[in-house]
C-alpha cells in the first residue's frame, strides 16, 4: 500500500454526479446568456427553440399559441393527440400563463431525467426573458404614445390665441387648461373687417384625445363660418348642421359653445349660447345678468335654431364665459358650483381681464386644497375699462394752464 485514499464507487458516483451538476449549471448559464440577450419576444422564442432541438438533439419543438417551431413538428394520431411529447408552462411573475413550450424527443426515446432539469430551467429562464422582452415592446409603444400626445399638446395650444387683441378701453384675456395631455375645451377669438370682435367658448362632450380631435374640427368650421359675417343666431344654426352632419361619432361628441360678437363703438355685445353653461355679464352698478342657453347643444339634434341676446356693455361692465370644468370642481362631496363662480367673478376687485382670471383660478385652487384637476377649464374675460377719474395733481394742472381743455 502506497497510504493513497482508495476511490470507493460511492464517492467515484458522488464525483461524477458533481460534475454533472457543474456541467448542467454552466450550460443553463450559458442558455441563459442567450435567451436573455435580446428584447425582442420573437427572437427569445425563436433561441429557446434554437437550444431545444439543437443542444438536447430534441426532434422539434414549439410554443403554443403561436406558429413558432423548430425542427420536425409534432405528430398528431388519429384521433388528434400528440404522441410522446412533454410540455413546460412559462408563466410571468403573477402566475399567469403565457405559452407553453412543446418539446417532442426522437421517434422511439423518452426524454431523460438530465433532459427534463435541463427544460425545466430553460423554461424558467425563458418565461422571464419573455415578460422582459414584452414589457420592453409597452413601454417602447407608451414612448411613442406619449410623444404623439405631447406633439398634439402643443399643436392644441398653438391654436389657442397667441396675443390678445388690442381695443381701446377694453381688456381681454383667455385661460385654457386641459385635464389630460390634450382635451376638448375650446376658445378663439376673430377680429371682423368691420372692426368689431367675435370670440366663442366651447366644450366637446367626453375629454381626452377624441374630444381634441373634435375640438379641432369645430374650430375649422366656426373659423370659415365666422369670416362670412353671418349673424350670431344664423352661425350657430349653421354650426349645428354641420356638425349633425359629421357622422355618429361627432353626434357622441355634441358641443356646448357661447358666442359673442363685440361691437367696441356702440359698447355693445350679441350673445348666442348654444346649450352651454350661463354666461355671466356684470354691469357697472354691481348687478348681475346670466345668459342662459337658447337651443341643445351643437350636434345633437337635427334643424335646431338659435335665438340671440343684445346687451348694452357699458364702460366698467365684465363678461365671463366658462366650461363646466370651473364648477365641477369638489372638495369631498362639496362643489365648487356656479354660484361661488359668479360671486368670485362679482367680488374680484381686479379691473384687468388677466388678472381676473387669475384671481379665479386662485379660488377654486384655494378651494379644492390643490387636489387632481378632474376636467378641462376653460375660461373667457371680457372688461369694458371704465373712466379714470383725473388726479388731483391732473387738475391742479389744467387750473395752471399746463394740460390742455
Amino acid at each position: 500500500m502506497d497510504g493513497s485514499p482508495v476511490m470507493t464507487q460511492n464517492s467515484i458516483t458522488q464525483t461524477m454526479d458533481l460534475q454533472q451538476q457543474v456541467a448542467r449549471l454552466q450550460a443553463l448559464l450559458e442558455v441563459s446568456r442567450q435567451v436573455h440577450s435580446t428584447t425582442r419576444e420573437d427572437e427569445v422564442l425563436e433561441t429557446v427553440l434554437r437550444i431545444v432541438v439543437r443542444e438536447l438533439e430534441m426532434a422539434g419543438a414549439a410554443f403554443s399559441g403561436t406558429d413558432l417551431s423548430y425542427g420536425d413538428p409534432p405528430k398528431k394520431t388519429e384521433a388528434g393527440k400528440v404522441d410522446g411529447i412533454q410540455t413546460y408552462p412559462l408563466d410571468d411573475r403573477e402566475g399567469k400563463r403565457m405559452t407553453d413550450l412543446i418539446v417532442a424527443p426522437p421517434e422511439g426515446r423518452p426524454i431523460t431525467m438530465y433532459e427534463t432539469d435541463f427544460l425545466e430551467g430553460l423554461a424558467l429562464q425563458a418565461a422571464v426573458a419573455l415578460e422582459n422582452a414584452r414589457n420592453h415592446e409597452r413601454n417602447l409603444q407608451w414612448a411613442r404614445v406619449q410623444q404623439d400626445l405631447d406633439a398634439a399638446r402643443e399643436i392644441q395650444r398653438s391654436l389657442l390665441p397667441q396675443r390678445m387683441p388690442s381695443i381701446p378701453g377694453f381688456s381681454i384675456a383667455v385661460k385654457s387648461q386641459t385635464c389630460y395631455e390634450v382635451g376638448g375645451d375650446y376658445v378663439d377669438i376673430i377680429s371682423l373687417p368691420e372692426g368689431g370682435m367675435i370670440m366663442a367658448v366651447a366644450d366637446v362632450a367626453g375629454k381626452g384625445l377624441a374630444s381634441a380631435i373634435m375640438a379641432t374640427s369645430f374650430r375649422a368650421a366656426f373659423r370659415a363660418m365666422a369670416i362670412t359675417g353671418v349673424s350670431l343666431d344664423l352661425l350657430a344654426t349653421r354650426m349645428n348642421q354641420h356638425h349633425w352632419q359629421e357622422g355618429e361619432e361627432a353626434r357622441r361628441r355634441y358641443v356646448t359653445a357661447i358666442f359673442l360678437r363685440l361691437d367696441p363703438r356702440r359698447g355693445e355685445v350679441e350673445i348666442v349660447n348654444a346649450g352651454h353653461n350661463p354666461g355671466f355679464v356684470i354691469t357697472p352698478d354691481g348687478a348681475s345678468h346670466q345668459i342662459e342657453a337658447a337651443g341643445t347643444p351643437l350636434g345633437l339634434l337635427p334643424g335646431m335654431t338659435y335665438s340671440s341676446e343684445r346687451l348694452l356693455f357699458a364702460k366698467g361692465s365684465r363678461l365671463l364665459f366658462y366650461t363646466d370644468g370651473l364648477t365641477e370642481v369638489f372638495l369631498g362631496d362639496e362643489e365648487f358650483g356656479q354660484d361661488r363662480l359668479l360671486k368670485e367673478f362679482c367680488d374680484t376687485p381686479v379691473q384687468q381681464a388677466d388678472g381676473i382670471l387669475d384671481a379665479l383660478w386662485r379660488a377654486i385652487q384655494g378651494f379644492s386644497g390643490g387636489g387632481p384637476q378632474e376636467d378641462d377649464m376653460t375660461a373667457l374675460v371680457l372688461c369694458h375699462l371704465p373712466e379714470v377719474a383725473p388726479s388731483f395733481a391732473d387738475n391742479m394742472d389744467r387750473l395752471n394752464g399746463k394740460v390742455s381743455a
